[in-house]
């Protein structure tokens, strides 16, 4: 039995599919494929994704504090999947971000550490997953 909880949502999406793995997410701001299609996106590409927008957009609210600069910037994200128990969930996600001409590099490094401890999602992921970040500078 399902028990049936009323809160206040965050945010809100829906994803309508067929009769098989094949389904279409639409959000308040988007609509992507979803599943078993081209160009399809699968599970855990949707979770890596949330994770690194909501690092990214976080890194740059600090970076926007301290006043720093860069030109671009990339998050790249991996893991991998325990291999043993009922229900095989993460054990290990890896973050690089790669900062291309920062005004300070070192500064540029703690706003990274400090973007993955107050993303919620990191810290969500983390409770089940061991989680760590890599920094590369590129000039």
């Amino acid at each position: 039995m399902v028990e049936e909880v009323s809160y206040m949502a965050l945010d809100n999406i829906r994803i309508d599919w067929n009769a098989d793995f094949v389904g279409e997410m639409k959000s308040p701001t988007a609509t992507i494929p979803v599943g078993d299609q081209p160009n399809g996106m699968q599970p855990y590409h949707l979770l890596f994704g949330a994770l690194a927008s909501c690092f990214y957009s976080t890194f740059l609210s600090i970076t926007a504090k301290k006043r720093l600069a860069f030109d671009s910037a990339s998050v790249e994200i991996s893991g991998e999947k325990r291999q043993t128990g009922d229900v095989r969930t993460l054990e290990k996600v890896h973050i690089v971000l790669t900062v291309k001409n920062p005004s300070n590099e070192e500064q540029i490094r703690k706003s990274a550490v400090l973007g993955a401890r107050f993303c919620s999602i990191h810290e969500t992921i983390s409770k089940v997953a061991e989680m760590s970040l890599e920094v590369r500078i590129e000039s």
